[in-house]
């Protein structure tokens, strides 16, 4: 099996693609803030005429996400859209058109309520009063797996349909790594529950993304991203070509357990490797 190639910056990549759909934490956010050069490497790609998605486990909308990025130094002229999984997400519930009033319970963080906002749906409470349950983040920093499996289960008894819209098995947080709204969808799952799920690696987001950068050949189109599991499974079988990031989730894993670390998690080697997501310091 040919190994990735190992690439020292970003610029090296740039010749070599068209379109870029790349990942917001772990490559450029750590959980609080940009990493150092973020901002600046984004604006190389958009200054040379790449089209840029940020493709986002993120269970906030596309434009919660933009807002946060600004807020923490990025342009907006730097990226053409974040399309995140709560995104793609709302477009899927509002293709189902519930009847108004349908009962939902969903779980975000900071008050935000953008998954469900328009839809004539009802929030409730407590999941097991809900027809639809939408986990649209994760609270690990706030609770415990103990206290997530003791709202669900009796959702999931009842045969309550969930929708994880941040399938992310861990998250990062200015306190370390929490579980994050996949793990607890994955909870759901083993007490019996059902769920759908949006974001990366599943296709729904990945054929959004490439009906977005229509006219580009798949194989001009870089998915950069730090999660094996998802950016480099979920690019891989989009057919675009993908690169795994030293920083975020896997940054202490030494370079020779990255390739057993990638065949365990996706099955499948990345393309390239690059150190971070930034230019080198002599570049323009």
């Amino acid at each position: 099996m040919m190994g990735p190639l190992h690439m020292s910056s970003l610029a090296d990549l740039a010749a070599r693609h068209d379109g870029f759909l790349i990942d917001q934490f772990g490559v450029l956010l750590d959980g609080s803030a940009a990493y150092p050069g973020a901002a600046e490497a984004l604006r190389f790609l958009s200054d040379l005429g790449k089209r840029v998605l940020l493709l986002s486990n993120s269970g906030k909308r596309s434009d919660a996400n933009a807002r946060r990025l600004l807020q923490l130094g990025f342009s907006r002229d730097s990226f053409e859209m974040v399309l995140s999984s709560g995104e793609a997400a709302y477009r899927v519930l509002a293709a189902r058109q519930l009847p108004a009033g349908t009962p939902v319970w969903l779980h975000s963080r900071d008050g935000d309520t953008s998954a469900i906002d328009g839809l004539g749906l009802r929030p409730v409470d407590r999941p097991e009063d809900a027809a639809l349950l939408v986990l649209a983040a994760s609270r690990a920093d706030e609770f415990g797996l103990k206290e997530y499996a003791q709202w669900l289960r009796p959702a999931a008894a009842q045969g309550i349909p969930m929708i994880c819209t941040n399938p992310d098995q861990t998250m990062l947080t200015p306190q370390g790594q929490k579980p994050g709204a996949g793990r607890i969808a994955m909870l759901y799952q083993e007490f019996g529950g059902k769920v759908d799920w949006i974001g990366k690696p599943y296709p729904l987001i990945y054929a959004e993304a490439a009906r977005h950068l229509a006219g580009l050949r798949p194989d001009r189109i870089l998915c950069i991203g730090d999660s094996p599991a998802h950016d480099i499974r979920g690019g891989s079988q989009a057919g675009f070509r993908t690169a795994l990031v030293r920083t975020g989730l896997h940054a202490a894993v030494p370079d020779s357990g990255l390739a057993d670390l990638c065949l365990a998690e996706a099955g499948i080697l990345p393309d390239y490797i690059l150190p971070r997501f930034a230019l080198p310091p002599d570049a323009p």
